[in-house]
């Protein structure tokens, strides 16, 4: 089966990270990705620069990204200015977010979750009038770190309402990486039901060494999107320790040793991570690149 892994890297891959890195080597980072083979980027977020200098520079990173007719380059938008400079900055996707709890989504956002489902009626129908593909991310959809377990009522809920607005896909989080396979495998299936025929796409954090697990169980219940940072950098500011996203480069090798094909290099995006941790200062926490391909062959 093909999978489509999404490289989370340039965005959440960096958000959280303590050295913020110039807008060239940003933009070295996507064309190193675009090189290995990816075609769906999340390359910036359109967030307030106050909170969030390492995403300060959107408009100059997507002013510089190469421009290819098979690649596909995503902005995170959260509210309709977000939005507005997402589109003047040439996006070919908007992804917003959702949190699943009340008390997540005002700290992260400033707003109840109601009021981002509003937002993002808003946004949806936006993205459709400038014929824009928009997503929508249901962040902490496997647990929250104020209220503890997240209903899954509660995500198919939101997953429902963003099937009414318009999403052209919905993804689930596990933004504090506490999710188990059981937990992948009872979402699919309510996701399925409540948003029918909507694509899925799931974004999992490796932060109590489950994230390959499940994303292989997603993979199992038919998932063919999935979200990796290149390194495995990143990681939510609310998970204490957190570890990271899954690694772009260990879900290559999970995915290509289990037969399945991604039409990307996973020794070049190892190579990158590898580069990645030297521009912030820090060894990448991905595996692949220290210990290698087996049998010793890239893909």
């Amino acid at each position: 089966m093909h999978t489509t892994v999404v490289e989370v890297g340039p965005r959440d891959g960096l958000q959280n990270e303590e050295r913020v890195l110039p807008a060239d080597v940003k933009i070295e980072l996507i064309e190193r990705s675009v090189a290995a083979g990816i075609t769906r980027i999340e390359a910036v977020s359109f967030v307030n620069p106050a909170r969030v200098p390492q995403m300060a520079d959107a408009e100059e990173v997507m002013a510089g990204v190469p421009r290819r007719g098979d690649v596909s380059y995503i902005g995170l938008v959260l509210n309709r200015r977000g939005l507005d400079r997402a589109l003047a900055a040439g996006v070919d996707e908007v992804n917003a977010v959702v949190v699943a709890t009340d008390t997540f989504c005002v700290r992260n956002q400033g707003v109840t979750t109601d009021q981002a489902m509003e937002a993002f009626d808003a946004i949806a129908k936006a993205a459709a009038d400038a014929g824009v593909r928009c997503s929508v991310t249901i962040a902490a959809a496997f647990g929250c770190p104020f209220e503890g377990e997240t209903p899954p009522e509660r995500v198919a809920e939101i997953a429902r309402r963003a099937h009414a607005a318009g999403a052209h896909e919905v993804a689930l989080a596990d933004t504090i990486g506490v999710g188990v396979p059981g937990q992948v495998r009872d979402l699919t299936r309510r996701v399925r039901a409540a948003a029918p025929g909507t694509p899925l796409r799931f974004h999992f954090h490796n932060t109590r060494n489950t994230g390959y697990a499940n994303a292989l169980a997603a993979v199992a219940e038919g998932v063919t999107v999935l979200d990796a940072a290149t390194g495995g950098f990143g990681g939510c500011p609310f998970a204490p320790a957190a570890t990271g996203n899954i690694a772009t480069e260990d879900l290559l090798y999970a995915l290509h040793r289990e037969g399945g094909s991604t039409g990307i290099d996973a020794t070049a995006v190892a190579a990158t991570g590898a580069w990645l941790g030297e521009h912030l200062g820090k060894p990448a926490p991905a595996l692949l690149g220290r210990a290698g391909p087996f049998p010793g062959i890239a893909g």
